[in-house]
């Protein structure tokens, strides 16, 4: 019998623009670990782009004491004043740049302002340049925007760089946008001042392309690595750039859902019409505590920095140390995104094969009890990513788990 729930599902017809897109598998991931967990299995789960660290203490008060003096209503559609003047100082203060009001916009995280964006800007048929690996939320915010997302491979020898050349190939008369993620998610490369001079100078020549600098893993860079946003390093494009934040990863505020952009006022008001017929302003008490965060004490960023780097050492000897894996040192945020290449031909006890990155991932899921994302998820080939955003104890736990599980696969 069809009832009515049956003939509504069979019935529903989701808009083009969501048809081909899904959950993100990250969180598909997640939730196969979460069920393993339910029925009895000890998980460890390394796909989270989420600190482990708590929210700081002056950050929680800053948001209690501003729910006590009732600022619960709403305040400005992309930012109260003050929320703005702290994104201004913390802008001057870190990256030497002055940006007025009107060129700052603050929304529900460092997605949505990527989203308004893309919103604001994209039409049909337009393309947006991204290179992989790339986190996977980018392609799918420029598929919903109705455009194209040209995914440019980079080389693992070049630590996963875009190079001017390439960049040089994939620009068209249709192309809006290019994204550059430093630290990236996935794989932790940074692009450096003499990284970024190339591609800044392709840019220059072609003035229909608008530059996306997604600076959110910013404060978590290692071994001396000085961080650089390209704002600041070629003035001639900075009415073509927008600069995007928040505080989720530094400071470790996941789920206040606060991020930031600043970039050229025209563009900053466009993405104001779009917020303002989704979510309107962002929290009242997330801005109150955003702002005790960017203008508080810093001190702590180097010490979660310095926990962050013992940790990535920690995993990247650990997996080189693994026939069969490959490990790049990461410059930035909290991920290693390995090889696994070595891995793949080999035979599991059940006489399985390994075939691909998801192949290996599944199998160390079900084997180890590890749960780690595949890197054709990000777009590129036999690789894994972990996040090391997990205690030393349980990364301890999960590589053994991991070593033990490569160890029994049979070579052909």
């Amino acid at each position: 019998m069809l009832t009515e729930s049956s003939f509504a599902a069979r019935s529903f017809k989701p808009a083009a623009r969501i048809a081909e897109i899904g959950v993100s598998e990250i969180l598909q991931i997640g939730a196969s670990a979460a069920a393993m967990r339910k029925q009895g299995h000890d998980v460890i789960v390394l796909g989270a782009g989420e600190p482990d660290f708590d929210t700081p203490d002056a950050v929680k008060e800053a948001a209690s004491r501003a729910a006590r003096r009732g600022e619960t209503k709403y305040t400005a559609l992309d930012g109260s004043p003050a929320m703005k003047e702290a994104v201004r100082e913390k802008f001057r203060r870190d990256n030497g740049l002055d940006f007025s009001v009107d060129e700052i916009s603050v929304a529900a995280g460092a997605k949505q302002v990527i989203f308004n964006a893309f919103m604001a800007t994209l039409d049909p048929g337009d393309e947006v340049i991204v290179p992989t690996p790339y986190w996977t939320s980018y392609a799918d915010i420029i598929r919903i925007a109705g455009a194209v997302p040209v995914l440019v491979a980079c080389d693992a020898a070049n630590g996963f760089r875009l190079t001017a050349d390439q960049l040089e190939r994939a620009i068209t008369p249709a192309t809006r946008w290019l994204m550059l993620n430093s630290p990236s998610n996935p794989t932790g490369t940074a692009y450096t001042e003499a990284d970024y001079r190339p591609l800044l100078d392709v840019l220059l020549a072609h003035r229909q392309v608008w530059l996306l600098a997604d600076d959110i893993y910013e404060h978590i860079v290692y071994d001396d690595f000085r961080f650089v946003t390209p704002v600041g390093l070629e003035p001639a494009l900075r009415d073509r750039i927008l600069t995007v934040n928040g505080v989720s990863k530094a400071y470790a505020m996941t789920g206040w859902r606060i991020g930031y952009g600043a970039g050229p006022a025209a563009l900053v008001k466009a993405m104001a019409v779009v917020q303002s017929q989704s979510t309107s302003n962002p929290s009242s008490i997330s801005q109150a505590a955003a702002i005790e965060a960017l203008t508080g004490p810093q001190d702590y960023l180097a010490e979660r920095r310095e926990d962050f780097r013992m940790r990535r050492d920690l995993v990247v000897d650990a997996l080189n140390a693994i026939d069969g894996l490959a490990c790049p040192r990461p410059q930035g945020a909290f991920y290693t995104f390995a090889s696994c290449a070595g891995m793949l031909g080999r035979l599991t006890a059940d006489g399985r094969r390994i075939g691909s990155d998801r192949d290996f991932c599944a199998y160390l899921l079900n084997a180890a009890k590890v749960a780690v994302v595949p890197g054709s998820v990000f777009g590129a080939s036999p690789f894994f990513r972990a996040s090391y955003a997990s205690s030393r104890a349980e990364l301890d736990e999960a590589l053994s788990r991991i070593a033990r599980a490569c160890n029994e696969l049979q070579r052909q």
